[in-house]
């Protein structure tokens, strides 16, 4: 595989815990701890969160999680589901505020046969996209350009959050909390 140089990422890597502190469910014990912006959660609600995606497939790569521990889409209560997907609502608005994408994947990989590298916590991915954002690099040369730092990321997406109506800022260290 080829090498695009990123120093930014050197912090993430030369870490001593390697979410020592995680005994169980990443998804579930790191919007426990407090430390929102540390953790990359930019914007919460009263059953789920978001959270950018520590590899990233392009800028803005966010994940919808449900509190609720599970990877069966079924066992989801309506009022659950309804919530992950006004919140999945809210992320394409602040993600197309925040950098304007010309379009967006998203979906949730089910089962052990999806690909997912965690499927007992189902989350749903958010990925903008841009025309033209796939060259040769990830298709011959192995590699994959990202064009921001995730810093810088999450800043732009979670203003974005924080000008939605409903939008409450509690901290500047804190996601954005909608009711």
């Amino acid at each position: 595989m080829e090498q695009v140089f990123a120093p930014w990422r050197i912090e993430w890597i030369e870490r001593e815990d390697k979410n020592a502190d995680i005994e169980d469910c990443v998804f579930c014990e790191l919007p426990e701890q407090g430390s929102d912006q540390e953790n990359l959660i930019v914007a919460r609600s009263e059953h789920a969160f978001v959270m950018l995606n520590n590899y990233p497939y392009n800028p803005g790569h966010a994940m919808v999680i449900p509190h609720t521990h599970t990877g069966e889409y079924a066992a989801l209560e309506d009022p659950i589901l309804l919530d992950h997907a006004r919140l999945k609502q809210r992320t394409f608005d602040a993600l197309e505020a925040a950098l304007e994408p010309n379009g967006f994947n998203a979906g949730l990989n089910l089962g052990d046969g999806a690909g997912g590298s965690i499927d007992d916590h189902l989350h749903t991915h958010i990925v903008p996209r841009w025309e033209g954002d796939t060259n040769f690099m990830p298709v011959i040369g192995d590699t994959s350009v990202i064009v921001e730092a995730l810093d810088e990321t999450y800043e732009r997406v979670r203003e974005a959050f924080a000008a939605q109506e409903g939008a409450t800022v509690a901290d500047e260290d804190d996601a954005i909390s909608f009711e």
